[in-house]
């Protein structure tokens, strides 16, 4: 399979209004990514509209949009749109996200993550040829619909995966799987869930820096959010990561955030975030990459010796 080198957009500097210029140099860098989130800033579908513009030619991909949050329907327009403006160039990365933000933020109830992936995902599919869909699923009901203006070519669709159930179902009915927050050696055992052939995507993230104990220091704020999220909990308890962890959740269950960020040991936060001079962090990107990742999505993040303008330059594969 072709390696892939993507980039987050937009930057954690910037607005997307003032991102338009980095994301216009990130063909020439050699970047063939550029991949979205949607967590509480920016939505998923607006900056990859953009970028099939600024940035003409190379692959876009939403890393990820929740599939509870919008209805089917929307959710498949918004995927065909994408399909119009970047033909053959869009990937629609879907997943369950997490009860915080689809239920404390979306005011929607966050039932049968699993199976409302799964069933999403098989809508997509049919909806997405501009077939007429009237099918009821285990986790809703679709009556008639049809999209006014299908794309010629369907988009690509991965799932968001962290453990063997959903990653199986990544690799048996879509395209691809995505994850994050893991380390090199985590890649091994995703993979081995996989099989050789489906795509993996991840998320990394990478502070250009030889500041160590800085990094640690804002790394623990990050890495505190994600994995007392029940399902990142469970990820690395997969992983193996259980019982070094638990000192964190105790602390986090107790309120007491002080001391749930110094439980998290160091050497947990150098495997999950990539730090370090520019050439290392390179290095690093790399180890997933030989381990078996295909798409390293980088998302530098602040608090380096240089600005993230400067490392995505300096992290580009021509670089």
């Amino acid at each position: 399979m072709t390696q892939n080198w993507g980039m987050t957009i937009p930057f954690y500097d910037r607005s997307l209004a003032r991102s338009r210029e980095l994301i216009e140099e990130l063909p020439a860098l050699g970047y063939t990514d550029l991949w979205s989130a949607e967590v509480n800033g920016t939505d998923g579908f607006t900056p990859l509209a953009l970028a099939s513009q600024w940035a003409p030619g190379v692959r876009l991909g939403s890393a990820i949009v929740p599939v509870s949050t919008r209805g089917p329907a929307l959710l498949a327009m918004s995927a065909a749109t994408l399909a119009d403006l970047a033909p053959e160039r869009f990937v629609l990365g879907i997943g369950s996200s997490s009860p915080a933000i689809v239920e404390r933020w979306n005011a929607v109830e966050f039932a049968k993550p699993y199976a409302r992936t799964r069933d999403t995902l098989r809508f997509l599919k049919q909806a997405l040829t501009g077939e007429k869909v009237s099918e009821t699923y285990e986790t809703f009901q679709v009556k008639g619909f049809k999209l006014e203006r299908a794309p010629k070519t369907p988009p690509k669709i991965v799932l968001a995966a962290l453990r063997p159930r959903m990653l199986k179902l990544a690799a048996e009915e879509a395209d691809g799987a995505i994850t994050n927050w893991l380390s090199p050696d985590d890649v091994r055992k995703v993979r081995a869930e996989i099989g050789p052939e489906t795509e993996l995507i991840a998320r990394l993230f990478v502070c250009v820096s030889e500041d160590t104990d800085r990094v640690r220091e804002q790394a623990r704020w990050m890495l505190a959010s994600y994995l007392t999220v029940p399902a990142y909990a469970a990820f690395h308890d997969w992983l193996g990561r259980g019982e070094v962890l638990r000192p964190l959740h105790e602390a986090w269950a107790a309120g007491d955030r002080k001391s749930a960020l110094q439980a998290i040991p160091d050497e947990v936060v150098d495997a999950l975030i990539v730090h370090g001079d520019a050439a290392t962090c390179r290095a690093r990107i790399e180890e997933y990459v030989a381990n078996g990742l295909n798409t390293p999505v980088l998302a530098p993040i602040p608090g380096g010796e240089v600005s993230i303008t400067q490392a995505v330059r300096d992290l580009a594969p021509k670089g």
